[in-house]
Formats: C-alpha cells, structure tokens, sequence
C-alpha cells in the first residue's frame, strides 16, 4: 500500500516500476515493487539525485516517492518523523549538523549490518573510494569527540551531497587591473578591498553575512585555515584566542568592502550577487559554482576562475553539506539501502555528478568525462585534499553555540562591538552550556 504524504509543500516525484517486477533478479527480486518514501532537501544536489532515480527503478523495480522539501521545512519535518514509532520515511537526506542530534536520540541506523549482509552488500561498492573527510564529517559518529572517527565510532550516514569550500573569482577583472588569484589570506584581504577601489559599484567578495547560522558558518569558514578551533581537546572554549579574532577580523573586512547589503545575505543571496557581476570573489560551497555557468542564471559565465580555499596558517577548506541515512522507524530498511547504495556506489555518485551533484568520490572527481563537462571538477577534487573533517564541532548542543557565535557575528559587522569582548562573551556562555550539558563532569 503506498503511503500518503500530507505535507502541501512536498513535491512528489513517482516512478512506476512495479509492472517491471519480474524481469528483476539477483538482490533487487524480493524488493521489486515495494515503494519507498525518501525525504530530500531542496538542493542542486538533490535535484539531480531526483533525475537519475528512474534509472535506479529501471534497473531494480523499486519505486521511489520524493518529499522534497527546503532546508528548514525538511528539518522540522524529520524532527517529528523520527519520533513517531513508525515513520513515513524509508529514506532520509540530512544536514550534516544534524547527524549528533538523530544518532543520539537513536533515531538512525547503524550500517554495519547491511554491509555485512551478503544479499544486499554489493562487494563492488569500494568503500575505500568515498572520500575521507566527508565520511568522517557527515557519516561516523561515536569516535574521536563523540562525532569522528575512533575506535569507537560507527556509520550512521553516507555523504551524498556533499560539499566543501573553494574560491569562485572574476577572471577578467583580476587580469584587467593586474591582481594575482589570492593563494593566502594576506592576498584574499587585499584583494577584497582593492576591487572596489578600481571598480566601481563592484564589491570584493560576497559572503554569507545573516545574522545567526550564515553569520556563524562565514566566521567559522574562516577560523579553520586561520589557525583556530572552537574548543581544545578537553572541550574548553578557544574561539576566543587569537586566530579566532583573526578571523572575525578576516570576516568583517570582507563584509565592509563586500557588495551592497553584503550584512543580509544568506549563501544564495551571496552566489547571486557574484552571478550578477556585483562582486569579483565568491567563497562558500562548491553547490553554487555550477551555476555561474549557468546561462539562464548568470552574468559572468566564461569569465571565472577557481581557486583552492586560500591557505593560512594551514590549508582548511569546509567539510559539510549533506547525508543519507534509514531512520531507525523506516518500514523499509534493505530496500532502503539498496537505494543509499545505489546512489553512492561509483556509478551512482558518477550519474549524479554529471547531472550537476557534487561527487562524494575520490574516482568520480578523477572521470574524464565530467571534468571535461564541468572543467572546475579537477580543482575541487584538489582540494578535497585538505578538506578539515573537524572545522565545525558537531555535537548535539552545537545548535546554542552556533547560534550564539552567529547573533554575536552579525552585531560584530553590523555594530562595530569590539571583537575581542564579543569572542570573550561566547566563550564565556559556551563554556556554561557544556557544563550544563555534562562535558565536564570527569573534569
């Protein structure tokens, strides 16, 4: 019986495979005809997820219902899913940020057992090529922090869109005023607040800015590469020392020498503003840099370069974006992992890719083929080389932290509050949520 979704906002995406039944051998033959539900976020990635799953219900006779839905919508929606005893979905697309919260309220499956069951396991699946940090950042929880890999840990997830960060820039006005491609901080800085100088109108770098999670996510963008971590290894607050004064530093002058409204913007408000032409830089997730060429969506198509996130003191390009995971309530487990495996085996990651996804695969960003598609693959799969699993700490009172960080930043760009005191409150509070929360209790 297919289930029914209530949500008005869902959009539904149905194959038909159930009358190919038979014809399926092999793991898929007791799985064909069965419908999964999978709830997916509205994403590029996941939009050319949605168009390679009729291969998937050619090849098996499996159907597959869609819930697509945002970001923000699809969270709430899997927070009340995965409390029920028995949930709508078979299939869920996470946020990286949430894998602490549904692991430890127990609300996901762990793998092990599906990659050791020999019927569904497909042995050419070739773990060892799903790129390291994503893995570690999006899938294992239990290890090292609670949210790496350990000794202790365990997969959760697998990435399946994910993302990382590089430096999107304006060819053509970096030759015109004889400004080299920023290979370190000093040079992006420089960069930023030179640009508007010699164009006018024109703004340096365009930012994520909003005060909250995008004001967070730019700060903590930053921090990384320059040096800092949000905690040490026994969990006491050092955001902020001064590599995180740096940064904010970092982030407020790109802000004040960014586009007009550069304060407001979100990561797609930023993406436009680069698109459009109204700013020379753009440095955020790879997600958006298929779009600048793009002729229905951009102005500048044929005149970007890009560049690895600009080096610090170390090289420290964002880990993040997103997963698939079978909730623990799922009414189709093994066939739900026939799709998640599917979808992240090297021909599923590959069929993706090229409809414009973001590989989750070291061989993928290697295929001929889609660099010569998408020729600013190769320059992402360099720098998923210093991808940083652990710029972002994801433990399951990071939500009030990342808040706090981002409330904080944005009165930082739009206040002028002195950094330092700002920093020093956050650690302050920081420190009384993780007591509160129990991480000193062995102290």
């Amino acid at each position: 019986m297919l289930k029914t979704l209530k949500t008005g906002v869902a959009a539904t995406l149905l194959m038909t495979g159930a009358a190919l039944a038979d014809g399926h051998g092999g793991p898929y033959a007791e799985y064909a005809g069965t419908t999964l539900v999978v709830n997916f976020p509205a994403h590029p990635h996941y939009n050319a997820a949605i168009k390679v799953l009729p291969e998937f219900t050619k090849e098996t006779g499996i159907e597959v219902e869609v819930d697509q839905l945002p970001y923000l919508k699809m969270r709430e929606r899997q927070t009340l899913e995965l409390a029920q005893d028995e949930g709508e979905y078979d299939l869920i697309g996470y946020v990286v940020f949430s894998k602490a919260d549904y692991v430890f309220a127990d609300q996901l499956e762990n793998l092990a057992k599906y990659f050791m069951n020999p019927k569904l396991a497909d042995p050419s699946y070739d773990a060892e090529d799903l790129i390291d940090g994503y893995v570690e950042n999006i899938g294992v929880a239990g290890g090292a922090k609670g949210y790496l890999p350990g000794k202790t840990g365990s997969l959760f997830g697998i990435p399946f869109g994910s993302e990382t960060s590089v430096l999107a820039y304006r060819k053509d006005i970096f030759e015109k005023h004889g400004i080299a491609e920023p290979e370190n901080y000093e040079q992006l800085l420089e960069a930023a607040c030179k640009i508007p100088e010699v164009e006018p109108g024109m703004g340096g770098m365009a930012s994520r800015a909003a005060s909250g999670h995008q004001a967070s996510h730019a700060f903590l963008l930053h921090l990384a590469p320059l040096g800092g971590r949000v905690f040490d290894d026994q969990w006491n607050p050092i955001i902020n020392n001064a590599a995180g004064v740096e940064a904010a530093n970092a982030l407020k002058t790109i802000v004040d020498c960014g586009p007009e409204g550069a304060m407001s913007f979100g990561p797609a408000e930023a993406a436009n503003a680069f698109a459009n032409g109204d700013a020379a830089m753009f440095m955020d997730s790879i997600a958006f840099m298929p779009g600048f060429e793009d002729p229905d969506r951009s102005k500048v198509v044929g005149k970007v370069g890009y560049a690895m996130h600009p080096e610090g003191v170390r090289r420290g390009s964002q880990t993040g974006g997103f997963g698939i995971a079978i909730p623990k309530n799922a009414e189709n487990k093994e066939a739900a992992f026939l799709l998640m495996q599917w979808l992240t085996s090297k021909k599923g990651d590959l069929m993706v890719a090229m409809e414009g996804g973001n590989p989750s695969r070291f061989s993928t960003y290697q295929d001929a083929g889609l660099n010569e598609k998408f020729p600013f693959s190769a320059t992402f799969g360099e720098a998923l080389k210093f991808a940083d699993p652990d710029w972002r700490p994801i433990i399951p009172v990071w939500g009030k932290i990342n808040a706090d960080i981002g409330t904080t930043m944005s009165k930082v760009l739009t206040e002028d509050l002195d950094i330092q005191a700002a920093l020093d409150g956050v650690a302050e509070r920081t420190r009384a949520v993780m007591d509160e929360a129990g991480y000193y209790t062995w102290q």
